[in-house]
């Protein structure tokens, strides 16, 4: 508290008793309140923004815990009230703040140094800060620098000049070394006193150790830029993955004749549809493509993750199946080769596709699948899920055989490819159950003009938004 020397000051009146209690009464409840979101909060290391809002929470505790103990500290220092009321007031506002051995009871203490007579005056609670016995007495301006860090020694020693010579208030924070070795960071404020004359007579300050206050305040900081600079990888790496999704799928997104002309042509289009819970893109694909023989090759697959390794991991996937499509490699086959080559990534991952080569002169569609969706057939406005050959998820297991089926498709027929990420995943829509949505669209596709009418249908039934995953789907119309 500031010396009854103190001038240019009147002295204010200390507030009542109840007002003080009744902010001690709030404090603990504020104090309280937000301890409880922080022991709510689960503490994941991995995640960057639970670690910003859990350090957010400690702050926030520190700085209510240096309220409560400055508000303790106020009260103990307001006059005596009669016996009767203080008890009453005691029974309606407890004043107990959660402390560690000295974390709140040294927190705060005050000094003054009289230039006239030398003496200087420290709280118990300074004594406490610093690691002093009071035995061992005060430390004077001259001596205090000696605890501090070289660094800061300048700041304390310019700012005790100014507050000196030049009457200016003191308000820094330096870092102090006590005898066991333990390094704390005061808050040091303070002003000149003046004797009748104007001239200075002694200085008083209160200190403050704010060393949990600013240690919570960096672990918030920090955990703040961790968390910013994890978002900024997240941002890129979705953009690298958008790139590369976008350089490898078809460009087309109306839609597209194969072959060229001619009867049996396949009227074609396809649509991707993003995750409404991850922001990264996955490892769906789609793809049409007219081969050296005349054929047309059919495909849709998944590969599990997300991000730049989930759409590279798809891109060397697509790739190879292009290859050895053009190579003139059956669906069956093809389907082995892509497991092998799977199994010898560097990453190890899992995925499903379909493989389907389609014949315009005979109409018939040869086709292989690996743990994925079998196509869905339409027509005269009915559906049907075609029976799946043998096949286990590429990746999975080593030398495993896939087997091949055959399927004669009629002129209007619309054939439906699709990933299991097409519906949302919860008990009301399974994978059976998405199947069954697509099937229920049989007059809409009936009734359809395009491939591009059909996925269209299919859009509204399922939606932009309302999935888990990313998925796909590719519609072959049968020309007539």
């Amino acid at each position: 508290m500031p010396s009854h020397l103190f001038a240019d000051r009147h002295a204010a009146q200390p507030p009542e008793r109840v007002s003080v209690d009744a902010l001690i009464s709030r404090t603990r409840q504020l104090r309280g309140a937000v301890d409880a979101v922080r022991r709510d909060a689960v503490l994941d290391h991995d995640d960057a923004h639970g670690r910003w809002q859990r350090a957010l929470c400690d702050l926030s505790v520190h700085q209510l815990d240096d309220l409560g103990e400055h508000l303790r500290q106020l009260k103990e220092g307001l006059p005596a009230a009669p016996a009767e009321s203080s008890a009453g007031a005691q029974e309606q506002f407890p004043c107990t703040f959660a402390s560690g051995p000295e974390t709140l009871v040294s927190r705060v203490g005050s000094a003054e140094w009289n230039l006239l007579t030398d003496e200087v005056t420290w709280s118990e609670e300074l004594f406490q800060i610093f690691g002093r016995s009071p035995s061992s007495g005060a430390l004077s301006l001259d001596e205090l620098p000696s605890m501090l860090f070289a660094d800061d020694q300048p700041l304390l020693t310019a700012m005790v000049t100014e507050c000196l010579v030049d009457g200016k208030p003191i308000d820094g924070e330096f870092r102090i070394v006590r005898a066991d070795g333990r390094v704390r960071t005061l808050h040091m404020m303070g002003e000149p006193v003046l004797d009748p004359e104007g001239g200075t007579a002694s200085m008083w300050a209160v200190l403050r150790d704010v060393s949990d206050l600013r240690r919570s305040q960096r672990a918030a900081r920090e955990s703040r830029d961790s968390f910013q600079r994890q978002q900024q990888v997240a941002q890129t790496e979705r953009r690298l993955a958008v790139e590369l999704q976008e350089a490898v799928l078809p460009p087309w997104r109306g839609s597209l004749l194969l072959p060229e002309g001619g009867a049996g042509t396949l009227d074609l289009a396809a649509h991707y549809l993003p995750s409404a819970t991850s922001a990264l893109i996955g490892g769906d694909w789609y793809d049409a493509l007219e081969l050296p023989d005349g054929q047309t090759l059919l495909t849709v697959g998944d590969l599990t993750g997300h991000g730049v390794a989930a759409t590279s991991g798809m891109a060397m996937m697509l790739g190879a199946l292009r290859g050895m499509a053009v190579a003139g490699i059956a669906p069956g086959p093809l389907m082995g080769w892509l497991n092998q080559l799977l199994e010898a990534s560097v990453q190890p991952a899992l995925g499903s596709a379909i493989c389907c080569r389609y014949c315009p002169r005979t109409r018939t569609l040869s086709w292989s699948q690996a743990g994925h969706p079998a196509p869905l057939l339409f027509r005269a406005g009915r559906g049907r899920q075609l029976e799946a050959p043998e096949g286990v998820l590429l990746g999975a297991t080593s030398k495993a055989v896939y087997g091949q089926a055959e399927e004669r498709l009629e002129a209007g027929d619309v054939l439906v490819l699709h990933t299991d990420g097409l519906s949302p995943r919860s008990v009301e829509f399974t994978a059976t159950a998405g199947a069954e949505r697509l099937l229920a669209l049989a007059p809409r596709f009936a009734a359809a003009r395009s491939a591009q009418e059909c996925v269209r249908s299919i859009v509204e039934e399922f939606g932009e938004t309302e999935r888990e995953d990313d998925g796909c789907v590719l519609v072959a119309r049968i020309s007539p």
